[in-house]
């Protein structure tokens, strides 16, 4: 089953003294480009999140982000009282009648952060999260996943019923071709050999058949379909076979030499576009 490369996951952690949201977000790319924006303490974390990331999800630009609350009054960031202490003292001898507390408050390591430690429970808790927050990525791209496949197996039916419709007028295109020569050469007023002009004739129709066409471009429909319905969702595979499609239609095209003919043509040419357009985000 295919997959689009467009996702959304997110996972709620609840932790004794915070809260972790986690969101992870994808869209369509060639291969996988992975970016990560997390608080400093989960760094050391950053290559293993990065592989869990790549062992899950194969291609697209993939952002992954953590947001964190605090739940609880206290504060990793104190005041550094025997600085404060040393300021105001210097500040007193200066001007004792200046605001000397809101001063001191703003002048350098005043204020000083306790760097926290990662905890390794704490860890696999938000390591799970990220799981699940990738599992539900997955759930999104399947679901897109299903939206693309049916269009695709509406614009396949598309492209099969304008076939079949140039296949009931290559008959016709052919008589049409050997009348219009005909009327060419007599037009002309000349005496022609029969036969040679019969070998030529034959000759002619044989460079506008499109018998091979037909049979190669109706196996890489039928090829397309069988794909899209594979357990596998590999668009880089169907995108190959969307050209095969489209050197097929474009050669029946250079080849028809009929006004009704050329018109399915373009109709096919226009919804193999769309079908191209939109292969660009399965996965």
């Amino acid at each position: 089953m295919i997959q689009s490369m467009t996702g959304y996951g997110k996972s709620i952690i609840q932790l004794d003294t915070k809260k972790i949201t986690l969101e992870i977000k994808s869209l369509n790319s060639k291969n996988l480009d992975i970016n990560t924006r997390f608080p400093s303490i989960y760094r050391e974390k950053e290559i293993e999140i990065r592989r869990l990331i790549a062992r899950e999800l194969n291609r697209g630009k993939v952002d992954m982000s953590f947001y964190i609350e605090s739940t609880t009054s206290e504060t990793s960031t104190k005041i550094n009282t025997s600085i404060v202490a040393n300021y105001i003292g210097q500040l007193e001898t200066i001007r004792k009648e200046a605001d000397i507390l809101s001063i001191a408050m703003r002048l350098p390591d005043v204020l000083k952060t306790e760097r926290e430690e990662l905890d390794d429970e704490e860890w696999g808790v938000i390591k799970s999260g990220i799981v699940e927050a990738i599992k539900d990525l997955q759930v999104y791209r399947s679901s897109e996943g299903k939206e693309l496949k049916n269009d695709f197996e509406n614009r396949i039916e598309t492209l099969k019923d304008k076939l079949e419709q140039i296949m009931l007028l290559d008959s016709e295109r052919l008589d049409e071709v050997r009348t219009r020569l005909k009327k060419a050469i007599s037009e002309l007023k000349q005496t022609v050999d029969e036969n040679r002009f019969e070998q030529e004739l034959i000759y002619y129709l044989e460079k506008l058949d499109i018998t091979e066409e037909k049979v190669r471009l109706k196996n890489h429909l039928s090829y397309f379909l069988s794909e899209l319905n594979s357990n596998d969702s590999n668009g880089k595979k169907l995108g190959f076979i969307s050209q095969e499609m489209g050197r097929e239609i474009n050669t029946i095209g250079s080849k028809a030499n009929f006004a009704p003919m050329q018109k399915l043509v373009v109709e096919m040419k226009d919804e193999l576009e769309k079908i191209k357009e939109q292969l660009l985000n399965v996965l």
